[in-house]
């Protein structure tokens, strides 16, 4: 604000190397250097891959899905193949606080660069590896979210019963590996408040997506039974699903029988609340497909914004199913402010808020090798 000395982040002072590229990586530094972090990006000659992933583009040419991830950061080029390269990658490593890569375990120990060489001589350092199926036995294996996806049981649960596996519409795994990238950068960093040490932090795709699947997963191990795909249905909930009303979808997200009895009355059928089929949650999920018959008899004599404003009105969980660009016009119309706005580029806000200590945009995505680290000669003690 104008007149106001700008508020530093929690994370001001905090200087991050980040060797990661693609997706989880650079979402973890990007949320770190929302909130006042010092994000190097260590880059290749020819940059991060998703530099020419394109179209589309920003205003200036830059590719969007490169954009999405990178704002608030500088970059330096550094070829790792190249001995006085990888002299710099590591004396960038010593004087960090953080340092983060996603390379096939191994590659950062052929570089001089793993671990144990950063913090050997940099001990107060936390080092988070990102993988794909951990440093074990999975350690060769190409950690591609779509794959992940597929071998960690989400696509199994995703799509249309009769149809094939579906995966989520975005990189999803890569997103959810990212914040416990976060999660495990902050967790260290505390402990290092106490101990003066540094440590690694591990995190892997599979391991995340596992973690994900939170009720799916523990319905498996305590049955032994794998849960089927039931499209846009709960396996534990009815009415919880995608419905068509006259013109569109919409989807109704009843969570208890109140809620249910206020649906029955907006949709001018009292009568589904004392049919005994429908009386409980129990028994809507085991006549899930007589009752969805019924309500979408219902909807079909309107269009699905006059359902909205009605079951809204009611306290009905419900809602229209939006494009992505109507999703962001939600959202603004809700006053989230969910875009970012840095000179041609435009992204999606940090989603966590602090009332005190707020994210900060400063800068747009950086141009490959943007500026030498000259903020980073002194040497950390």
């Amino acid at each position: 604000m104008s007149g106001e000395t700008e508020r530093r982040g929690v994370l001001d002072g905090v200087r991050v190397a980040d060797f990661s590229r693609v997706l989880a990586g650079p979402y973890a530094t990007m949320t770190l250097a929302d909130f006042g972090a010092d994000v190097l990006k260590i880059e290749p000659p020819d940059g991060d891959d998703t530099r020419h992933w394109h179209p589309p583009v920003d205003a200036d040419g830059t590719a969007t899905y490169f954009g999405s991830v990178n704002r608030n950061k500088r970059s330096v080029a550094l070829d790792l193949t190249v001995e006085a390269d990888r002299a710099e990658a590591l004396r960038l490593a010593r004087t960090a606080d953080v340092v983060i890569e996603n390379f096939r375990p191994g590659v950062m120990e052929r570089f001089g660069l793993d671990f144990a060489a950063v913090h050997a001589a940099n001990p107060g350092v936390v080092y988070c590896s990102i993988t794909g199926f951990g440093d074990g036995s999975g350690a060769s294996l190409a950690g591609y979210d779509l794959l992940v996806q597929a071998v960690g049981g989400l696509m199994s649960i995703t799509g249309d019963p009769e149809g094939t596996a579906a995966k989520a519409g975005v990189a999803l795994v890569d997103v959810l590996c990212g914040q416990n990238a976060v999660a495990g950068i902050l967790l260290a960093l505390r402990e290092r408040d106490r101990t003066g040490l540094g440590q690694r932090v591990e995190v892997s795709l599979l391991q995340s997506l596992l973690s994900a699947l939170t009720n799916q997963a523990a319905s498996t191990l305590a049955t032994g039974i794998p849960p089927r795909r039931l499209g846009n249905e709960h396996p534990s909930i009815a009415p919880y699903a995608l419905f068509r009303a006259a013109d569109r979808d919409l989807v109704i997200a009843v969570g208890n029988d109140k809620q249910f009895r206020a649906l029955a009355e907006a949709l001018g059928l009292p009568s589904l609340a004392a049919d005994p089929r429908f009386l409980r949650n129990a028994d809507r999920v085991a006549h899930r497909d007589a009752l969805t018959t019924l309500i979408e008899d219902g909807l079909a004599g309107a269009e699905a914004a006059h359902w909205i404003d009605l079951f809204r009105a009611a306290g009905i969980p419900a809602g229209l199913v939006h494009d992505v660009a109507e999703a962001i016009s939600f959202a603004e119309g809700l006053d989230l402010d969910p875009v970012v706005t840095l000179g041609p580029s435009r992204t999606i806000a940090n989603p966590i808020r602090l009332g005190d200590s707020p994210a900060a945009y400063r800068t747009p995505p950086p141009a490959l090798n943007d500026s030498a680290p000259a903020a980073w000669r002194t040497e950390r003690t």
